[in-house]
């Protein structure tokens, strides 16, 4: 069994065409079609059968892909541990942020690292809650930003940077947008735009909101900052934002007013994978995210 057998096997899965499995890899379609039927002899079974001219995993295919694609990047994981041990300045690192984290926070951090690493790269994946703490497990992100941090997870390791407060966003022509603050409890009757459910800021709000003793009443959704941002700005409704979401505000259009009693907070921080060792170039940013915001910390 070769390592090209197993990329050739794993692109004509993903793909379920031979010939478009070929022009991705650069190679003639009748190699890739040899390959894997050396690899189908050699396990004994039928990985692929053929639904005119497509292919489909047959049912252990579906199975041994699985257990293929962990394999690989075990195996591409080893490679760059190798490379970055020769050369830990020209390594390659995949962050993945929330969309909450993305206008301030995560340029802050990476423009500062690139002051003394500039050789070490990255790939940026911006995502969801539930999507970065999945991929940082499945290894298709090295380390992610995120906010709450999980603090119990079974396969991640989760580092506090700092709380940040939610603030209330109101339409610059709302009652409460000259004030410098409010009661939570006094915005029972208000309109919401919040995130959709299952997004984690939408529970957040929801928890926040039935603490200060009311159900918000949801009449609007988007299903990012900008998007909730314009609905606020156009009078549909108000919603609560962590601070961090606050860097492009427009006072034009919108108002930022404090919220008490209670007030409402959440966690931001780094996550990691628990069960495998970060590469040289992750773990040297790994160290300076956290190093970065003790001495941020110490000034505040």
């Amino acid at each position: 069994m070769e390592l090209r057998q197993l990329r050739y096997f794993v692109e004509v899965a993903d793909r379920e065409h031979v010939s478009d499995a070929a022009a991705e890899l650069h190679v003639a379609q009748s190699a890739i079609s040899r390959q894997i039927a050396n690899l189908e002899a050699e396990l004994g079974v039928q990985l692929f059968e053929r639904e005119g001219r497509n292919v489909k995993l047959t049912h252990i295919g579906k199975i041994f892909l699985t257990h293929t694609k962990t394999a690989l990047k075990a195996i591409d994981h080893a490679r760059k541990q190798v490379d970055e041990y020769i050369d830990p300045e020209r390594g390659s690192i995949k962050i993945g942020f929330p969309t909450s984290l993305a206008s301030n926070l995560l340029p802050t951090v990476v423009s500062e690292f690139k002051k003394k690493h500039p050789k070490i790269g990255f790939q940026l994946r911006q995502g969801s809650y539930n999507f970065l703490i999945e991929s940082v497990e499945n290894r298709e992100i090295d380390i992610a930003f995120l906010g709450p941090v999980p603090t119990e997870h079974s396969d991640i390791i989760g580092d506090i940077l700092f709380t940040e407060n939610f603030y209330a966003l109101v339409p610059s022509s709302h009652p409460l947008a000259e004030e410098s603050s409010v009661d939570l409890r006094d915005l029972h009757d208000e309109s919401f735009v919040l995130f959709p459910e299952g997004y984690v800021l939408h529970q957040l709000v929801i928890d926040g909101c039935k603490q200060a003793g009311f159900m918000p009443k949801v009449t609007s959704q988007g299903e990012d900052l900008d998007a909730i941002k314009g609905l606020v700005a156009a009078g549909i409704g108000i919603t609560l934002l962590p601070e961090s979401a606050f860097n492009d505000l427009n006072p034009y259009y919108s108002a930022k007013v404090a919220l008490h009693s209670p007030e409402l907070k959440r966690t931001v921080g780094i996550i990691i994978p628990k069960n495998r060792k970060l590469a040289p170039s992750e773990q040297v940013f790994y160290e300076f995210v956290k190093e970065f915001f003790s001495i941020l910390q110490r000034f505040q």
